[in-house]
């Protein structure tokens, strides 16, 4: 068998994404007799650009959560949510304090427009 030179990673993972979707490797079951795994994902934030930090971290919990499950382990890897977008806005604040202005300053209807505006900068990333 000769491996090819360059990897193709859709070719491969593909592959092996099929075969997890039909082992239901995804799939977490509260009726399961296995011992159970979990990892809450933090909150996503929208506090800037992404960094390889990200990257790192949700590496490190997907390779946890595939070696549990390899392992017989009941795994849930649950994604958190943001409810209230306070990060977002502490450093939404912190951006009008190098102009000198506090949230108080523009009234809430146009800070609630620069928190969209840095949410539209920094959250598609």
């Amino acid at each position: 068998m000769e491996l090819p030179k360059v990897y193709d990673p859709k070719a491969v993972e593909e592959k092996w994404y099929q075969f997890w979707l039909e082992k239901r490797y995804f799939h977490a079951d509260v009726e399961s007799p296995k011992e159970p795994f979990s990892i809450v994902i933090p909150p996503p934030n929208v506090t800037g650009s992404l960094h390889m930090g990200h990257a790192l971290n949700n590496t490190l919990q997907d390779v946890l959560v595939r070696w549990r499950r390899m392992q017989g382990y009941n795994c849930l890897w649950l994604p958190g949510t943001d409810h209230a977008g306070i990060a977002t806005q502490n450093v939404v604040e912190r951006e009008l304090a190098k102009e000198g202005l506090r949230r108080q300053d523009l009234g809430r209807d146009e800070f609630v427009k620069r928190v969209w505006r840095w949410k539209e900068k920094y959250g598609g990333v």
